[in-house]
């Protein structure tokens, strides 16, 4: 029963830090996120009818910019290492008056590059001839110094009204 009332005073704060820590970012705009440069911009507008109601669906562009002096990496211990996916995310938009309506997002984050190496094994094709195949793995991520990375998404939101977005690093210190 403590821990239900804990949670339950808990919550709304660390909910209120979270936003704290948010910067409003607008269409053709870029901020400086612990010195990265994140821009967001607005690539294509539209108008559609879902269900006898009006909306405006965005398509937008997620560009960030390394300019922190250092480069970022992770390197994963080994292949089902599941918690480097979580560790490579830098920034995250938030579209606060999105619908998420028709399988579209209400958020859009930018992740560091996958570095794949090639490995090569043994292995035997339909004729059980022995051969050596060569699959693409995952080692890490990275972010290097003055490195572009985007990403894109689309927002429906109600008619008349542009997408209210925040933006938040995700980086891990």
């Amino acid at each position: 029963m403590k821990l239900i009332k804990t949670l339950t005073f808990l919550l709304p704060f660390l909910a209120v830090i979270s936003i704290a820590n948010a910067q409003q970012i607008k269409d053709g705009e870029t901020v400086n996120v612990n010195g990265i440069a994140v821009t967001y911009s607005v690539t294509n507008k539209e108008k559609l009818t879902i269900k006898d109601q009006d909306f405006d669906r965005y398509k937008v562009l997620a560009s960030i910019k390394n300019n922190t002096g250092k480069s970022f990496n992770i390197r994963l211990a080994n292949s089902l290492d599941l918690s480097g996916i979580n560790s490579s995310k830098i920034i995250e938009l938030d579209c606060v008056n999105a619908t998420g309506a028709r399988l579209t997002s209400k958020k859009v984050q930018v992740s560091m590059k996958s570095h794949l190496i090639n490995v090569t094994y043994p292995t035997k094709d339909k004729d059980g001839k022995s051969i050596t195949a060569i699959i693409p793995v995952t080692a890490g991520y990275y972010f290097d110094e003055g490195q572009v990375i985007e990403n894109d998404a689309i927002f429906i939101v109600p008619a008349g009204e542009t997408p209210k977005v925040s933006v938040r690093s995700l980086l891990k210190n």
